[in-house]
């Protein structure tokens, strides 16, 4: 049978088309390369705690980077203990007691769950990162500190947003241990 010039024309568009697309794999690689060197120069050793909206962290220039420990977030409103709500703050000031209940009875359960103490760490006690607003009650974290201190978490670590320091002037250490100003050689 006799095909027609369309025919012909369709059949042979169609085998040319067959082979499928090719991908063009240089304009992919270039943009790996690029998101490879974006990632390697910005992987700073940045540690990133969980935040709330509600909580603005005090201020601090310190140059120590904080361990990933046990996370305990104050605010105006709760106390929270790895992501759950142990009490509320109105409900804790109103009480008499130095030692927050909620709070030691979730410490005592997280410690039963990681089990003993190693004898090196007996004296310095388990670690835990205390994240409180700014605006808490002294009160209210001086009850935190002594429930942590109570339930084998005396070490206790602060959370703070870390701002550059405006202190020209280097410090030295004076013979007895404390801080003082470097001289500056003016007159003896």
């Amino acid at each position: 049978m006799k095909q027609s010039l369309r025919a012909k024309r369709m059949a042979k568009h169609h085998k040319r088309n067959l082979g499928g697309s090719k991908l063009n794999l240089v304009s992919l690689m270039d943009i790996f390369t690029i998101l490879v060197f974006f990632l390697l120069i910005n992987s700073d050793d940045v540690e990133i705690l969980q935040n709330q909206k509600d909580i603005i962290l005090p201020e601090s220039v310190s140059e120590q980077k904080p361990d990933s420990t046990l996370l305990i977030l104050a605010n105006n409103e709760d106390l929270i203990v790895s992501g759950q709500i142990v009490a509320k703050v109105t409900d804790i000031l109103a009480r008499e007691d130095l030692v927050i209940a909620e709070l030691k009875q979730v410490l005592t359960d997280l410690a039963t769950q990681a089990g003993p103490l190693p004898e090196e760490l007996e004296e310095k006690g388990r670690p835990v990162t205390i994240m409180g607003d700014a605006e808490i009650p002294y009160e209210m974290l001086k009850r935190i500190m002594q429930t942590c201190v109570d339930t084998e978490f005396r070490d206790v670590s602060m959370a703070v947003s870390q701002v550059p320091s405006n202190d020209p002037v280097p410090l030295a250490e004076d013979p007895v241990g404390a801080a003082a100003p470097a001289p500056t050689g003016e007159g003896t």
